[in-house]
């Protein structure tokens, strides 16, 4: 699976989080990697399932940062699937050193584009060009 799919289901699995406590998060990270539409090899799964915890674990200080960076908008204003984009987005920027900035902007708006609504996509761009600074 490429770089992108594997994003795309990080984001899906992320997505649950706004609907599941933390305790419940373990049960959907199982199920996602084992009855879902899609088939992922043990590799595939066990990165989405890294990466989701890499990502859980920070979500206090990346909603920190995007309610610091964002004015007139917090995380509890923002429509879920594009907070959801965005907490991944900002993980990639501020702690991943394995994807350049510009990637993380870029597939964020794809993912914006793909699953957000009209305005997603320039609002994604506008919330994420602050951390490109």
């Amino acid at each position: 699976m490429n770089r992108s799919l594997l994003r795309e289901q990080i984001f899906m699995l992320l997505f649950r989080v706004e609907f599941n406590s933390i305790e419940e998060m373990a049960e959907q990270e199982e199920l996602f990697t084992t009855v879902s539409d899609e088939e992922f090899s043990k590799k595939d799964a066990d990165q989405i399932r890294e990466k989701y915890e890499k990502i859980a674990e920070k979500l206090p200080e990346i909603d920190e940062a995007i309610n610091s960076a964002t004015s007139g908008w917090d995380t509890k204003r923002m429509a879920k699937v594009d907070l959801t984009i965005i907490r991944l987005a900002v993980y990639e920027i501020k702690y991943d050193d394995s994807v350049p900035t510009g990637v993380a902007i870029n597939e964020a708006v794809e993912l914006a584009k793909k699953f957000g609504q009209d305005g997603s996509p320039a609002f994604v761009n506008g919330v994420l060009a602050k951390f490109a600074q």
